[in-house]
């Protein structure tokens, strides 16, 4: 795993040296990135240089050294990522009489592309990948991101000089990068704790789409008018096409090929010439990784998991009990609430832009404690888009009864008294049934998800319902100065995933929108600061295609997500550790806020702070702060986006 960087100039009008400069001082921002190694390639023709830092993963030897040139020289790579099929593209290649120095994956998908071209290479391609190839013949510069999203990659300008990079921090290393705030993308970040691709915090600079290739050429950056990326594979038309021909399969059948097809993911995934280990909270998707990991190792696999004092909060004793079922080499750490604290305000630096998910702090510490061991992670992302894991999906169908029969006022009046008890309370009623009922388990934040229900069940329709499903903020504009909220797929209602039923509709949407722009930025640039490759092998295009592939029934079941990955679990450990109220991986940022984080959080909504002023509207900031002080309301969700901007620009304004 990498970090990459480069400009283009489109002329030959600034000193071969001056680019090398400009290229060399970004990739040394990237250097968490890539701690191995180092370099810069320059084409002085048309003022192009391309910068890469290394975290050796695959052949760590000097032959792996980036950025690489192919064997005919008309090709030029700068690369971050994985291709995990690549011993099988090696073969095909080595068939056409096609020769290699090394035995890194860089080299196969260059020589790939001069046997193939980039757009078949990318499509035989099965990983995560950012990527940059200069042709020397064409003069045209191509990016390119994996189809997931999995690897970030920026774009933007630097005045006339085209940049792109890993990180933003890695563009604000160019000169005359002007870093002027978006604040129609401050108002993304509030709705979703993220900002969502194609935006970023700042004008003139984009994120790449997964599963597209941009093409710059000299003409369009001396234009200033670089044309739209292009898709080299679709998520929503693979889901489709398979979704057509959904499989007739019975039960047994479906597990054995779920099986096969999760061996071979996985199996691919644990490819490295370093250590390797794996993610494991105790819930269906990691533990299901971690299973199959086990079973294809001759040695016992390093697991590693963070628990938190706070019950609600906490999962580690499952993944405990989950890893001496499957005998793994468990290593747990739990943390106080003092020491997740320390990490917080690191948060800025190690996610680069605004980022407001929670779980960013734990999801860190699990990297900082598998990074002790290992240079490489498996991950269970991913399990919940494909198969149905969210509460949403099992409560979609309901909900939307809900909206089309039960008249507005009536919905109106109960989500009133739903929000008339705060939280706590109902936490505590919920408590109260379950040992009444001699349950096992109860509803985790119950009040949390009372609230969030009552502030639903107010939608006029179905996509509104599922917007507020997503969304902090309800309304941005209530809190901010002067923005106008940019479009998105999830806001576009015209455009939504044109399939017939709506959980198969908002499946798509949280693949296309929530899993690349919170879920895999959140685990890429935790891993990426302490130096940890993490690899996702539930975001296979395979196991994709395999999971839409399948009818719903076995993926929501009796009103249970997950059903089919359920009962593969159960193969590996004891029933009782698969059927268990699903628990976020989050963080108590609630309690802290009225805790030991209080004066930190008064400190960044000081009043007579000029951020006020440019951006929000201070009198309501100072009410949702206050009434969360009172424990009235537990308000994290929104004031931590609120706090995590704040703190990113004190630390790059």
């Amino acid at each position: 795993m990498c970090g990459v960087t480069g400009c283009f100039v489109g002329s030959d009008t600034t000193n071969k040296e001056v680019i090398f400069s400009w290229v060399k001082q970004a990739a040394e921002a990237l250097e968490h990135r890539g701690p191995d190694d180092s370099g810069v390639w320059t084409d002085h023709r048309l003022g192009l240089g391309l910068g890469h830092r290394r975290l050796s993963i695959i052949d760590i030897s000097p032959r792996g050294h980036q950025p690489m040139i192919s064997k005919d020289e008309r090709f030029v790579i700068t690369y971050n990522g994985e291709v995990y099929n690549f011993p099988e593209m090696r073969k095909d290649l080595l068939a056409n009489s096609v020769s290699f120095t090394g035995g890194s994956d860089t080299e196969v998908v260059l020589e790939g592309i001069v046997k193939w071209g980039l757009l078949a290479t990318l499509q035989r391609a099965d990983g995560m990948f950012a990527l940059a190839l200069w042709d020397r013949k064409q003069n045209h510069l191509y990016l390119a991101r994996d189809r997931f999203g999995q690897k970030p990659l920026y774009y933007g300008w630097a005045n006339n000089t085209f940049i792109f990079g890993s990180t933003l921090n890695a563009l604000r290393q160019f000169p005359d990068f002007s870093a002027d705030i978006d604040q129609n993308s401050l108002s993304l970040l509030l709705r979703h704790s993220n900002i969502p691709a194609p935006y970023t915090i700042y004008q003139n600079c984009w994120k790449l789409l997964p599963g597209t290739i941009l093409t710059v050429t000299p003409e369009s950056v001396r234009q200033h008018n670089i044309p739209p990326p292009k898709e080299y594979w679709s998520i929503e038309k693979s889901a489709a096409s398979v979704n057509r021909r959904s499989s007739k399969l019975c039960k047994e059948e479906a597990l054995e090929n779920l099986k096969d097809t999760l061996q071979h993911s996985i199996k691919n995934c644990m490819l490295s010439d370093v250590p390797l280990g794996a993610f494991l909270s105790g819930g269906i998707d990691s533990s299901i990784v971690a299973a199959i990991m086990q079973e294809q190792s001759n040695h016992q696999v390093q697991t590693f998991s963070i628990g938190f004092s706070e019950s609600a909060y906490d999962e580690a004793h499952y993944a405990k009990r989950v890893a001496e079922h499957l005998g793994t080499d468990h290593t747990e750490l739990y943390i106080t609430a003092r020491e997740a604290q320390e990490v917080i305000p690191d948060l800025p630096i190690i996610y680069d832009e605004p980022f407001a998910d929670s779980s960013q702090i734990p999801t860190y510490l699990v990297s900082k404690l598998a990074r002790e061991q290992v240079t490489v992670c498996l991950s269970g992302d991913g399990g919940d888009e494909l198969f149905g894991g969210y509460n949403r999906y099992t409560w979609s169908r309901n909900l939307q009864l809900i909206i089309n029969t039960v008249p507005f006022p009536i919905r109106s009046v109960i989500a009133r008294f739903f929000r008339a008890v705060p939280p706590q309370y109902w936490d505590i009623l919920f408590a109260n049934i379950a040992k009444l009922s001699l349950s096992k388990g109860h509803i985790t934040l119950a009040g949390d998800k009372l609230h969030k229900l009552s502030e639903i069940i107010e939608a006029p329709n179905k996509q509104e319902m599922y917007l507020r499903l997503i969304s902090q903020w309800k309304n941005p504009g209530a809190v901010l100065r002067g923005t106008h909220e940019y479009q998105t797929r999830v806001s576009d209602w015209n455009n939504w995933p044109a399939m017939e039923q709506f959980t198969d509709q908002i499946m798509l949407l949280d693949t296309l929108f929530y899993l690349p722009n919170d879920i895999l930025v959140k685990l890429d640039r935790a891993s990426m600061s302490v130096g940890l490759e993490a690899r996702v092998p539930l975001l296979s295009h395979t196991v994709f295609e395999f999971a839409w592939s399948l009818p719903k029934r076995l993926k929501i079941n009796d009103n249970v997500g997950k059903w089919i990955l359920r009962e593969l679990l159960k193969h590996y450990v004891p029933q009782a550790l698969v059927e268990r109220p699903k628990m976020g991986f989050g963080a108590p940022i609630g309690n802290w806020l009225r805790g030991n984080l209080r004066n930190w959080a008064e400190d960044l909504f000081n009043l007579d702070s000029p951020i006020h002023d440019l951006y929000f509207k201070p009198e309501i900031v100072q009410h949702v702060w206050k009434d969360h002080l009172s424990g009235h309301r537990n308000h994290q969700h929104i004031l931590w986006p609120l706090l995590m901007f704040q703190a990113w620009h004190s630390q790059y304004h």
